[in-house]
């Protein structure tokens, strides 16, 4: 099924219902939404010769043009490429080539081959493309063609490309009603996290119920907008990472308010520290459901729903604010051992999921696929135990990622881009905890003659900002093994050591 099917239907049924938002000011209601989309799709078609199965990429911040241009590209059939817009342009580049992106919707200067087409999403442009006479009906999709190539990095620090189907996304859409949260066509999709990642995917439901999509705009998040914003809006709701959970309830509690018009926050992407959630809770009410899931399984592997979240008469409900919830109803949800062995309730292994959400395989990749996915099971690289209630309490990462503010940094990425400069022989990089960011980026550097200025400044040369190091350690050595591998637990003690 084409996901455009449900963006034409509402149109339909609802075409004066206010759809597309910036702050508070309606500019489109979903007729006009839905003929905007077609229209892209059509200049797709016949200005850039875009046909079923390729690939457009979209890189760009938030802004309401984001959903016109994902409807669009599914208009004709293509497949959607999202990049975060805070990505360096460098890493922007890379993803475009490897995905093969024959189209890129962007508002930066990138350095692409010269097949590539670049569609700047200026006020002119845009009303090019708007004034395009639009495609009839969307075109038809099987439930296992792509729709979504989402790149997320492994732990070679190399960007994967998450492959997802029509299926996978319409089993992500309808578990939302059933273990998440309802819709309704008053409420208010508030987009204060990035559009390329999970916060744009909560779209569908909303669209499905007529309900209004907003773009703060600040185009991200901002405490104090929100606080403004949702009592004018009201029945808002919101994906957010933990941290931002975090600054809107400190900011709540300086402003002496308690949420008003915020009618749901759905947060995942990191740990949520149990005091943070229950101090949430006191200071906002009921508002909050938090979800695990990741590229390959998006936001359908657990939830804690809003009611587990504000009890506080089971016996054990400080253990489950402090986990992930329990399966949602697409998927089966198990703890394995080493050898994928199910282990017994209790015990620690790595969490495994499988189900219609997760992932065809990984873009050009068998090796990786074939590594991650066995016989149907997808192994998330998270370490974890079930108790006797299906209630999952998360351990560690098998992986050494770092996540800040919500984002997954990996470590390769970073001390490979250190390791091309000059003066540094060796680099480790492991993350610290940070009460506002969950965890901050730290680099152990062996080096002559560079100091922290100098390196940061090569960094934000090369990736994007928020995965340079906030702190840097010149070290004489790194510690390592008999076999040579450097012990990042090791440095992850020094650092807890020094607080």
């Amino acid at each position: 099924m084409n996901l455009a099917n449900w963006l034409v239907k509402t149109a339909k049924l609802h075409p004066d219902a206010p759809a597309l938002f910036n702050g508070s000011t309606c500019c489109a209601t979903y007729a006009e939404f839905a003929n905007r989309a077609a229209a892209i799709g059509a200049y797709l078609q016949t200005e850039c010769g875009v046909v079923k199965g390729d690939r457009v990429a979209v890189f760009l911040s938030n802004c309401t043009e984001y959903l016109e241009v994902l409807y669009g590209i599914w208009f004709l059939g293509a497949v959607a490429v999202p990049i975060n817009g805070k990505l360096h342009k460098k890493e922007a580049a890379w993803i475009i080539s490897d995905a093969g992106a024959k189209v890129v919707f962007t508002k930066a200067s990138l350095d692409l081959d010269a097949d590539v087409r670049v569609i700047a999403t200026d006020n002119e442009t845009c009303q090019a493309l708007y004034n395009t006479t639009p495609l009839p009906n969307p075109a038809p999709i099987n439930h296992d063609e792509l729709v979504w190539l989402f790149y997320t990095s492994g732990t070679t620090g190399k960007p994967k490309g998450v492959m997802l189907s029509s299926a996978n996304m319409t089993a992500m859409t309808l578990s939302y009603f059933a273990d998440v949260d309802e819709v309704h066509s008053t409420d208010a999709v508030l987009y204060a996290a990035p559009m390329s990642h999970g916060a744009g995917i909560y779209n569908f439901m909303h669209v499905i119920r007529a309900a209004r999509h907003v773009v703060p705009l600040s185009g991200g998040f901002d405490a104090d907008e929100i606080l403004t914003l949702a009592p004018e809006l009201q029945n808002v709701s919101m994906f957010a990472a933990p941290t931002m959970v975090r600054r809107l309830i400190d900011r709540a509690k300086a402003r002496n308010e308690n949420g008003d018009g915020i009618r749901s926050i759905v947060y995942g992407g990191g740990p949520m520290y149990l005091a943070d959630i229950i101090e949430a809770v006191d200071v906002m009410g009921s508002r909050f459901i938090q979800i695990l899931g990741q590229g390959e399984c998006p936001m359908t592997i657990t939830v804690l729903s809003r009611e587990y979240l504000a009890d506080r008469s089971h016996p054990n409900w400080r253990q489950r604010l402090a986990g992930v919830g329990v399966a949602q109803s697409v998927v089966s949800v198990r703890i394995c051992d080493a050898q994928g062995v199910e282990l017994p309730t209790g015990e620690v292994g790595e969490i495994c999921v499988s189900g219609t959400p997760v992932m065809v395989g990984y873009w050009q990749n068998p090796t990786a696929t074939a590594d991650t996915v066995i016989d149907g099971w997808l192994k998330t690289g998270d370490m974890g135990a079930m108790d006797a209630d299906g209630f999952i309490i998360l351990h560690d990462r098998a992986k050494d990622m770092v996540i800040s503010g919500g984002s997954n940094i990996y470590p390769r990425e970073v001390e490979e881009v250190l390791l091309q400069h000059p003066n540094v022989s060796e680099v480790s990089v492991v993350g610290k905890p940070d009460p506002e960011w969950g965890e901050i980026v730290v680099a152990f550097v062996v080096a002559d003659g560079v100091d922290a200025p100098a390196l940061d400044a090569f960094c934000l040369d090369q990736i994007a900002r928020f995965k340079r190091p906030k702190l840097y350690r010149f070290v004489s050595d790194l510690p390592k093994n008999n076999y040579g591998k450097v012990l990042k637990t090791d440095l992850r003690q020094r650092l807890e050591d020094e607080d």
